[in-house]
């Protein structure tokens, strides 16, 4: 007899093939969230029905005038967009900066890191002198499973050890994600890779205003 779990992985194997026969040329969609099919499921990781319409990764339309391999940021939405091309991006749910936090412009990626170290900003430790002054990379840090770090800002986009404020308004200017996505995130992306964070509610026509 077949096994619940064993039809969940030949489901992903399945997934996996056709994309493969497909022969994306932007980048190979993201696999569906299959419970049961991650042997060691990260920590801090939201069961899939947990998580809104939304804010589930997921393959969406795009129709924004913007390069492939390009990350948009829609703070306005709480969502984040890897454009794949022709049409298409990978869309994730993000947490994002409290008011009087959130801030737009196009940045780089200037490095990545993998179940990263923390050490809390100046500005950070003044508005929260409680705060530990630096922290080692594992489940229980902030930054969660991996970090990408964005220009010459204290700004990254970042894993989270929270993940119920992901589509919640609550950050110092970071972008937060589920540790699931932003390691889906992590490896499609480069140093390098453009950062567009959109200035509150503008339409995706408007992004190559930015550019």
């Amino acid at each position: 007899m077949i096994t619940y779990r064993q039809s969940a992985l030949q489901a992903a194997v399945l997934a996996a093939a056709t994309l493969w026969i497909g022969g994306s040329a932007a980048a190979p969609l993201p696999l569906p969230y299959v419970p049961g099919a991650t042997a060691a499921p990260l920590a801090h990781s939201l069961p899939f029905e947990d998580i809104a319409p939304d804010l589930r990764r997921q393959l969406v339309d795009y129709p924004g005038h913007v390069a492939a391999g390009t990350v948009v940021i829609d703070t306005a939405n709480t969502q984040l967009y890897y454009v794949l091309g022709e049409g298409k991006a990978i869309r994730y749910g993000i947490g994002v900066g409290r008011d009087g936090f959130r801030w737009s412009g196009t940045e780089t990626v200037t490095r990545k890191a993998e179940w990263p170290d923390w050490t809390p900003p100046a500005e950070m430790i003044l508005r929260q002198p409680y705060l530990a002054r630096w922290m080692a990379g594992g489940e229980g840090n902030p930054l969660g499973a991996r970090a990408i770090y964005l220009g010459n800002t204290v700004y990254r986009i970042h894993g989270t050890n929270m993940p119920d404020t992901i589509g919640e308004r609550v950050s110092s200017g970071c972008i937060r994600m589920l540790n699931a996505d932003v390691v889906d995130l992590y490896d499609r992306i480069n140093v390098g890779t453009k950062i567009v964070v959109l200035p509150g509610r503008v339409p995706f026509a408007a992004v190559r205003a930015l550019q």
